[in-house]
């Protein structure tokens, strides 16, 4: 079952050019430690919500991009084999002072839930984190499922959908505050994968005007006042 480490990192938006690079020097290590695809994505289509949005996720300034990022593995035990190597490896030590506020990036790791379509070649995703009762997981992987149909039938390349595992509590930001869970909710990280910025912006209006998207459930199984999403040009698939 493919295990995922998702994140949501402020950067500065004139320094993305070393954030870049940053990312490109940690490729081959996380390769050694299991990691089978590595991609980061950069803010372009990122809307302001009225609650909650990606940019207060990790409390990003005006002069800050918010990338939303994931490290793909085959399964949960290589991803916490890898996540303790990183910790003791000094290559990672060596890869000097990260180019963002590390205090403020949020990440956690998910389970894998759906996976339809194919990987790789995809230069621009829709990013997506919600939260969602325990108790309505099958109705919300229902959803989605049909959903995944629509988008994919209107262009997207994949879609992916991966339930809250491992979720950090952090002491500025967290995946639970990005999405203000609430009681027992856990919180879902997904993504729709395109081949470009064009394919996205006319496939998401084409999915808008589905009938098959003409009519959601009479109890949605998760608050769409909360979730959060927006476009982002992906800038290193590894």
């Amino acid at each position: 079952m493919t295990y995922v480490e998702g994140f949501i990192t402020p950067v500065p938006t004139a320094g993305r050019d070393a954030y870049l690079k940053h990312a490109a020097k940690a490729v081959p290590l996380f390769a050694e430690f299991g990691a089978r695809r590595f991609v980061e994505a950069w803010g372009d289509d990122v809307p302001a919500g009225t609650r909650t949005d990606f940019a207060r996720a990790v409390q990003a300034t005006d002069a800050e991009t918010v990338l939303f990022s994931w490290l793909e593995y085959p399964d949960k035990a290589t991803r916490d084999a890898a996540t303790a190597r990183m910790m003791s490896d000094p290559r990672m030590e060596e890869m000097g002072d990260m180019p963002f506020d590390g205090s403020r990036m949020v990440y956690s790791g998910f389970e894998a839930i759906l996976d339809d379509g194919k990987t790789g070649g995809a230069t621009y995703v829709d990013g997506f984190v919600a939260p969602v009762l325990p108790a309505r997981r099958d109705d919300y992987l229902a959803m989605a499922r049909a959903a995944s149909v629509v988008f994919r039938d209107h262009g997207a390349m994949r879609v992916v959908e991966t339930w809250g595992d491992d979720l950090m509590r952090g002491q500025k930001t967290d995946f639970h505050r990005a999405v203000q869970t609430e009681g027992e909710e856990t919180v879902v990280f997904s993504w729709i994968e395109w081949p470009d910025k064009a394919t996205r912006d006319a496939g998401m209006a084409a999915v808008m005007a589905d009938p098959r998207m003409q009519t959601p459930p009479s109890d949605m199984p998760f608050d769409g006042k909360r979730l959060i999403y927006g476009g982002f040009a992906v800038i290193l698939d590894a």
